[in-house]
This record gives structure tokens, C-alpha cells and sequence, in this order.
């Protein structure tokens, strides 16, 4: 296991160490799942459909609630 102290900022933001993200391929702008479990963060890579892929209606509106969330913290 791979282990890392990070820091929290003022806005709830942590920076994923360079060798976890290289690791794991985790490029900028990717999203991932965050969760809650015993107690415990747990921070997942999302599979990124093919373009031309076709996902659900389920994972669609997953997608487009996230985006909200993310634009209604811009302002």
C-alpha cells in the first residue's frame, strides 16, 4: 500500500500526489467518485466511455448533476 499525508484547503480540496495519479493514469479534467465508507474516504477513477459510446440514462444524469455542482462552486 502506498500511503501520503496531504492538506486540506480553505475550499475542501486535497492534491492527489503525482505518483498515485501517474499510477493510475489520472489526467486533469477526469472525474472521480468520491465516497464515504466506515469512516473512511474513499476516492475512485472513473471508466471513461470510448467517444461514440453509448452510456445509460442513469449514468448521463449522474454526469450532468456532477457538472451542476462543480459550476454552482464557480461562482
Amino acid at each position: 500500500m502506498i500511503s501520503y499525508i496531504v492538506k486540506v484547503t480553505r475550499k475542501g480540496q486535497v492534491t492527489i500526489p503525482k505518483n498515485i495519479r501517474v499510477s493510475l493514469g489520472i489526467e486533469e479534467g477526469e472525474l472521480l467518485q468520491v465516497s464515504l465508507e466506515k469512516g473512511k474516504i474513499i476516492i475512485t477513477k472513473l471508466g471513461v466511455p470510448s467517444p461514440g459510446e453509448p452510456i445509460g440514462r442513469e449514468e448521463y444524469e449522474k454526469i450532468i448533476k456532477e457538472l451542476e455542482r462543480e459550476r454552482a462552486n464557480w461562482r
